[in-house]
């Protein structure tokens, strides 16, 4: 061996030791530092780059994530870290630990999105049509790395730790099969996070509460007559009766909302004729609602039915509506359990100090976390990745969307952070829950 691998074995062992001493003295605010030491190691960044861009190179949309479960399973195989497949159709469950309680969970979602990648590179996607866009592949990666940090101090662990990667986050409700497969129940806590444009490399954001948005989906289909662009009197125009139905829908908002609590509704998807002068029998308009509270979603998928029926019969047309939820479930709002927020809140100020943490305001994006939130204490937090030295990045769901690879370390050592210190705060607990119970 050589000096300098000795140097770095050593250097290594150290480090090893001073997580160990950190852990059995008490002193759990240094866990956090520790880990993201470790997860920057060179060794173990290549590695997590590696997965990442084998991910990125071939997306899998919703419930088709056959190979990245794959990948997931053999990176966890190697580790020794066992796991329940399938569940919830492609999704993985892996244990570390003691296999007894306290449970805690951390969950990834798995599922890419179908757009074209735009951004030339060696690793762009392979897929035609499919691409990660909305950094996935990194929050894939981030719990395989927290599995190995987890696994290497298994023995530090008070409890057992659930790793959740889930299928089908973008649209198709994977959250709610992995709840509803059972394999949950027992779990005490749920985290997870999403990577971030907006914020500066290594720097986290959530909030105590409400957090995001719930979310519906909705289609129509508007039949009217078809008939020749030159002889509009012999036909029902539905192209002039779907522009009808989407100036009113907008009216939704502006009109029948409380302005203090924000809802939005967009028309996305307009089909019809392929022909330049052919009035269709029928167009088919499709899009997304939002709400920061369960009754405003709910209200508003009232009111869409009814503003696109009534709104089409002006025109003398038939409208039918399907809100798409045997397929897409929507969404309930994600709310942030109050004590998992400060808790979570001294993890991040541990691991990168208060200049590196800030409290967001509600956004009107969506996650199926929330179904997660619905069955235990939960908390979903966001990771930043913008480079001060990098033009602006992308937004999700763009096909210039970009994942800055320095933010892998930050969001595996949070993910294993939020764990162990989860299970040694338990398991110190006058008020142990589930001790009882066992895998």
């Amino acid at each position: 061996m050589s000096v300098a691998k000795l140097v770095y074995a050593v250097f290594i062992l150290h480090l090893f030791n001073s997580f160990l001493y950190s852990c059995s003295s008490n002193d759990l605010s240094q866990i956090p530092k520790n880990f993201l030491t470790l997860a920057k190691r060179e060794d173990f960044f290549n590695w997590m780059v590696g997965i990442r861009r084998r991910i990125h190179e071939h997306p899998e949309l919703g419930y088709e994530e056959v190979e990245t479960s794959k990948l997931v399973r053999t990176e966890l195989g190697k580790m020794g870290v066992s796991y329940k497949y399938p569940v919830a159709v492609t999704g993985v469950i892996g244990y570390i630990g003691t296999g007894h309680a306290p449970f805690v969970a951390l969950r990834a979602d798995m599922d890419a999105l179908p757009i074209q990648e735009m951004v030339e590179w060696e690793h762009k996607s392979k897929i035609p049509g499919k691409m990660h866009a909305c950094g996935h592949d990194a929050h894939t990666t981030m719990l395989l790395g927290a599995a190995k940090l987890l696994k290497e101090h298994q023995e530090e662990l008070q409890g057992t730790v659930v790793l959740v990667f889930q299928p089908a986050e973008e649209g198709g409700a994977g959250a709610k099969k992995i709840v509803e497969a059972g394999v949950l129940e027992k779990v005490d806590a749920i985290f997870g996070l999403h990577v971030s444009n907006l914020l500066g490399l290594g720097q986290l954001s959530s909030r105590e509460g409400l957090l995001m948005a719930g979310s519906g989906r909705f289609k129509a289909k508007i039949s009217g007559r078809g008939g020749h662009a030159a002889l509009p009197q012999f036909a029902i125009d539905p192209v002039l009766a779907a522009s009808n139905v989407i100036q009113s829908l907008q009216q939704l908002v502006s009109r029948e909302a409380d302005p203090l609590d924000s809802q939005v509704v967009t028309v996305a998807k307009f089909e019809g004729s392929d022909a330049f002068n052919v009035i269709p029998d029928s167009v088919t308009i499709g899009g997304t609602f939002r709400a920061l509270s369960p009754r405003g979603l709910e209200q508003l998928k009232i009111r869409i039915e009814q503003v696109i029926t009534t709104q089409a019969s002006v025109s003398m047309c038939n409208a039918t509506v399907d809100f798409l939820e045997d397929v897409n479930p929507p969404f309930p709002p994600t709310v942030n359990d109050k004590d998992l927020h400060l808790f979570y809140e001294s993890i991040s100020v541990d691991m990168l100090g208060t200049e590196n943490y800030f409290e967001t305001l509600p956004v009107m994006v969506s996650e199926d976390f929330s179904f997660y939130q619905e069955a235990m204490p939960g908390h979903f937090s966001f990771l930043g990745m913008q480079d001060k030295t990098h033009s602006p990045m992308a937004n999700p769901h763009s096909p210039f969307f970009e994942v800055n690879e320095e933010s892998l370390p930050y969001g595996a050592s949070l993910l294993a952070s939020l764990a162990t210190r989860h299970l040694l705060e338990s398991s110190s607990s006058p008020n142990k829950s589930n001790m009882k119970d066992e895998l």
